[in-house]
């Protein structure tokens, strides 16, 4: 799917925003920022189309200087006064927000910023779309509240059109609360006295805000579903205000070639034969494109483009009963880092596009053929390029309201406890999860769901894990990723520092994958590239790369044996550093990398030897 053709159309036809006054930015200096800072222009920022499984040509982002100011969470009105101008989309805190202040549980931040609507687009439906706000919001058009969410991972939108006015400027207000680790919302690795694993937080706009027309009649989202053994992908689409006699027409193209073609009454999936399938994998990422259309009375009322992938993911025992992971049918192993999805400058923002898929390609680089995004959720361009470069995802969901033991080896059931959880708590996390996995569906690349890690939060394990594999049966479920351990779900998943290891094939593998969710953790402190001065930390501390090499190289070396034994997957701790962390294969910057990524791609190619595994 090429999105440059709907790539930065800021002064698209739709839409024409309202030129701010100007008004001076610049990242707030103190700590060290990566080379892309240089690149973020406070007039066009993250320009890209954000949206890439439901594409139209006419939208216009909303990223750029907005009002803000902090109040008092007492403080119900919207504010007459702001005390400056905030860089959306990044958070409050963070440097390049040209802010960097804490909110806290007790306090709001409000936004505010005008844009005005052309003629020719009060005929249609403008729906007002954020790509992510940590954590609760409540959204005023021309102080009208057109909406409230929850959710600080998820993308959502609101249907504006009563609350515009006919003419002339249109006032666009948000109020944000966040209670970061004081509250029982999932927040992953943000907490009010960063420390440790422990991060900055992040309140408010983190993710693209943009707007489209629609007419009346829309497409509102669709879910494809390949099936390589039958040759065939469904797609299923939500269609707004149908009208009697109305199609749906799916069209699937591979370049210029239409594959198949095929329509349906809307409500109804469309099943589509694609023969001669070329399926997806990180040695062929290749991806089919989608033409979605209303159609009606031989005209056209409605369309998007999307793609989809002819993947499959499953498990299956070998020669030695053993199950395995299997990607389309065939056994590869998973070898791939802990990806934080942190910056300096940013925090859960990257400074710009290029920024946001520099990791995935220096990770493809060095021979990597997955990564395990971390309790985070990243734009859904990250996962797009994960599905163009050919890199398989397993997705965590974002931890909170900890508070439980935690048992992280496996073996003896019993030890562990599972959060008590409030309603209000349960009911949170059920919600965004369930919007996550439904949000982030149609991406190929993602093929594992990790519901719990580490006890963080981990609650009623056994329903929750069902009700994820009955969510969506086309993926794995990691039932919980190094602890707490039940007999439930696809994968037993080990934590262990600093050395490789596995669960013991004799009490898990002839149930569940065996997998090792996390190991390494070797840091190097690069002198002017890092988080502070002093202080930092790695599981396992070097003074010079090519001793870290060396030791890295012996963990790989012990895994041939550990992949014969019945490991299907290895997760190395970690990307890049992260805050006082320094235990990252880049720094926290991106501009030391501390390994060769041809010597790791060398290094690693004895991973993925079809010869270690065998079957009847």
């Amino acid at each position: 799917m090429n999105l440059k053709s709907v790539t930065g159309m800021i002064g698209c036809l739709a839409f024409s925003c309202m030129v701010q006054a100007q008004q001076e930015w610049s990242p707030v200096n103190g700590k060290i920022q990566s080379e892309w800072v240089e690149k973020v222009n406070p007039s066009s920022v993250l320009p890209e189309y954000p949206r890439p499984h439901l594409v139209r040509s006419e939208w216009v982002n909303l990223n750029g200087l907005w009002n803000y100011t902090i109040q008092p969470l007492v403080n119900t009105t919207q504010p007459a006064q702001f005390d400056g101008s905030i860089l959306v989309p990044f958070a409050v805190e963070s440097a390049l927000s040209g802010v960097q202040k804490t909110v806290g549980k007790d306090s709001v931040l409000w936004y505010q910023r005008n844009f005005t609507i052309p003629a020719k687009a009060k005929s249609k439906k403008v729906l007002l779309h954020f790509g992510a706000v940590d954590w609760q919001c409540d959204v005023f058009v021309n102080d009208q509240l057109v909406g409230t969410h929850k959710g600080g991972f998820d993308p959502f939108s609101f249907d504006i059109s009563s609350a515009l006015r006919k003419k002339g400027a249109q006032k666009l207000v948000v109020k944000v609360w966040d209670p970061s680790d004081e509250g029982p919302q999932p927040r992953g690795k943000q907490v009010v006295k960063p420390h440790g694993i422990w991060y900055t937080p992040v309140t408010g706009i983190w993710q693209t805000v943009w707007l489209e027309a629609v007419p009346s009649t829309y497409i509102a989202s669709t879910r494809q579903t390949p099936d390589i053994d039958q040759k065939t992908v469904t797609v299923a689409t939500q269609v707004e205000n149908t009208q009697p006699g109305d199609k749906v027409l799916v069209v699937v193209k591979k370049g210029t070639e239409i594959v198949a073609q095929k329509d349906v009454e809307p409500g109804q999936p469309a099943v589509l034969s694609i023969e001669n399938s070329q399926l997806w994998s990180p040695e062929n990422p290749f991806l089919y494109d989608l033409k979605i259309s209303i159609v009606r009375n031989k005209k056209t009322i409605d369309e998007v483009g999307s793609y989809f992938a002819m993947r499959k993911i499953s498990m299956k025992k070998d020669a030695n009963g053993i199950q395995r992971m299997l990607l389309n049918n065939e056994f590869v192993f998973q070898y791939g880092p802990l990806d934080q999805g942190w910056w300096p400058d940013g925090l859960y923002t990257a400074p710009t596009d290029e920024a946001l898929k520099f990791d995935i390609v220096k990770t493809r680089e060095m021979g990597f053929n997955m990564i395990r995004k971390h309790v985070k959720v990243e734009p859904a361009r990250w996962y797009y390029y994960c599905d163009q470069l050919g890199m398989l995802v397993w997705q965590d969901m974002p931890s909170g309201d900890m508070g439980n033991r935690w048992e992280m080896r496996p073996g003896i059931y019993g030890k562990a406890t599972d959060k008590n959880r409030t309603p209000e708590s349960e009911a949170i996390f059920r919600t965004e999860w369930k919007e996550i996995m439904t949000d982030f569906y149609n991406f190929p690349s993602i093929v594992v769901w990790v519901p719990f890690n580490e006890a963080w939060g981990q609650f009623k394990t056994a329903e929750i894990v069902k009700w994820t594999m009955k969510e969506d049966p086309s993926r794995l479920v990691n039932t919980a990723s190094g602890g707490n351990f039940e007999p439930v779900g696809d994968i037993i998943d080990l934590h262990n520092y600093p050395e490789p290891l596995m669960p013991d094939p004799a009490l898990f593998g002839a149930d569940r994958i065996l997998v090792l969710g996390e190991f390494g953790g070797l840091g190097l402190p690069v002198e002017n590239h890092t988080w502070q001065e002093k202080n930092n930390w790695g599981y396992q501390s070097f003074k010079n790369k090519e001793d870290l090499y060396n030791r890295y190289a012996e963990f790989i070396s012990v895994m041939p044996h550990l992949i014969e034994k019945g490991l299907s997957a290895a997760v190395y701790t970690q990307t890049t550093d992260v805050e006082v962390e320094t235990n990252g294969l880049m720094t926290y910057d991106r501009k030391i990398i501390k390994f060769s990524p041809d010597a790791l791609k060398k290094l690693h190619q004895q991973l993925y030897n079809k010869s270690l595994v065998k079957f009847k």
